[in-house]
């Protein structure tokens, strides 16, 4: 057994306020992680001296923490940066837009934490300029705009139930630019330099989980020779992550709607990707069944 893998593990919860802290918190003790709510910054190390204390009894413990702690909050990167040097520490960020965020606290009628006399934009504003700095240095950013609770529940248990596995889980998602790019995205990849099958007519109809279109859009020029190089480039970069103890990555790949060109490159791709060691694959199709 390696000294990395014998240091107490710790995820550390995060994120905007609004974005399904909550929820990630119930899925992961579903999961049989202990989780602390709303933990000041500072006591993530006695936190983590406490369970080595415990004798392995509480192998995975998860830290909610957020601005909630007031100016108690300013120290979590230090903390942060403190703790890795001993424990296997890991950042997991939720974020939504803020439209998303204003109609969720709009339906359950509470103020932001930070709205103060302002309005909840306001207050949305101000937290996620704090924020920016710990979103950036996160391992694991997931947007929750789409989502409800049981869809982010079942992102979690994707993501965790089998954390303690070697390599990497890979999803790689397909999604129409006309949408927005995926926000949590590590990587993305424009397909539009590829003939469009919707101006087929006997192609427009169907999707790229389709024979038919999958063959129209991997047989023309440039298809075959991109998913190729593209999947090769990456075994370097998936390999690193393995190194780097980055245990998840979303690969996004784009065309005009997410309904032809990138579905049958991603399907493609994954089918590549499995091929190397350590690599868990789940295809995602975001905007597959968007008109």
């Amino acid at each position: 057994m390696t000294e990395d893998s014998e240091r107490q593990e710790l995820l550390v919860v995060t994120g905007m306020s609004g974005a399904g802290r909550s929820t990630v918190g119930n899925a992961l003790e579903d999961l049989g992680w202990y989780v602390v709510d709303n933990l000041p910054p500072q006591m993530l190390r006695p936190l983590v001296d406490l369970s080595e204390r415990a004798s392995g009894s509480l192998p995975k413990i998860a830290a909610i923490v957020d601005i909630r702690g007031g100016k108690l909050f300013t120290d979590v990167q230090e903390a942060l940066q403190e703790l890795r040097a001993s424990a296997r520490v890991r950042v997991l960020f939720l974020d939504a837009t803020d439209a998303v965020l204003v109609r969720r606290f709009e339906q359950v009628r509470r103020p932001h934490p930070l709205q103060g006399d302002g309005t909840l934009l306001d207050g949305i504003t101000k937290e996620r300029r704090r924020l920016e700095e710990l979103r950036e240095t996160s391992d694991i950013v997931v947007d929750t705009s789409e989502l409800n609770i049981h869809q982010l529940a079942t992102s979690i248990a994707e993501k965790f139930a089998e954390a303690e596995a070697p390599g990497v889980r890979v999803t790689i998602v397909s999604f129409g630019f006309k949408y927005g790019l995926p926000a949590d995205a590590d990587l993305v990849a424009d397909m539009r330099f590829l003939p469009n099958p919707f101006w087929i007519n006997e192609l427009k109809a169907l999707t790229g989980l389709d024979a038919e279109v999958s063959a129209y859009v991997m047989g023309a020029e440039g298809a075959h020779e991109f998913v190729e190089s593209y999947a090769k480039a990456l075994a370097p970069v998936l390999a690193g992550y393995q190194r780097e103890n980055k245990r998840h990555a979303t690969i996004a790949i784009g065309c005009t709607g997410g309904k032809h060109r990138s579905v049958a490159v991603a399907e493609r791709l994954a089918s590549l990707l499995r091929a190397e060691p350590g690599v868990v694959v789940n295809v995602k199709h975001r905007d597959l069944g968007r008109e």
